[in-house]
């Protein structure tokens, strides 16, 4: 008896369709892995870089905006003077 009671279950079953896997946003969309070998490096190696347009290259204590854009380069220089971080963001 029990066995009549799963046969539409498994009938059912395949039917259903495979849930496809979420597709995974890029985290890398202004390109910062290219430059990371720059991270320790001094600001001053900054300035003879072609850097894409709109990249921010921030110094410590410097106000920016909040805004999230995955396409900005940012380069955030330490208070020692050296490259610390390369993101987008």
């Amino acid at each position: 008896m029990r066995a009549l009671a799963i046969l539409p279950l498994l009938a059912l079953a395949g039917c259903v369709e495979p849930v496809p896997a979420p597709v995974q946003p890029d985290t890398d969309q202004c390109k910062a892995s290219t430059l990371q070998g720059l991270v320790g490096q001094p600001k001053s190696v900054l300035q003879t870089m072609l850097l894409p347009a709109g990249t921010r290259v921030i110094g410590p204590g410097d106000a920016v905006t909040m805004d999230f854009r995955p396409d900005r380069m940012n380069v955030e220089v330490g208070t020692d003077g050296r490259i610390a971080k390369i993101g987008c963001y």
